[in-house]
């Protein structure tokens, strides 16, 4: 299976969108231990920035991106377009949203 293009423009440059198949989108919630357990480990913090906190947030934007990549790929969808990702803090818990437009090239 070729790997899907996602991205965060409207168009694909030198490709034809030739149907539309809906919002896509997926989540991931970082609970709110994550956080105690950042602070626990807070010497790993150099220069104002924390590489354990910086590997939970990539992990979870690319868990979001991954299940959206799943449910524009179940929608005959072969990329993605006008991405956009988003960061809200819930009852303590950290999520991450991505959403885009699943789109079938030509």
């Amino acid at each position: 299976m070729s790997r899907m293009i996602v991205t965060t423009t409207p168009t694909i440059e030198g490709r034809k969108i030739t149907a539309y198949h809906g919002i896509v989108t997926g989540e991931a919630i970082l609970g709110a231990n994550i956080f105690r357990d950042l602070f626990a480990g807070i010497r790993d913090i150099v220069g104002g920035r924390s590489a354990a906190y910086e590997e939970e947030l990539s992990k979870a934007r690319r868990t979001a991106l991954e299940e959206m990549e799943e449910r524009a790929a179940a929608l005959g969808a072969d990329a993605i377009v006008a991405v956009d990702l988003d960061y809200e803090v819930i009852n303590n818990m950290l999520m991450v949203s991505a959403s885009g437009t699943a789109v079938k090239l030509g």
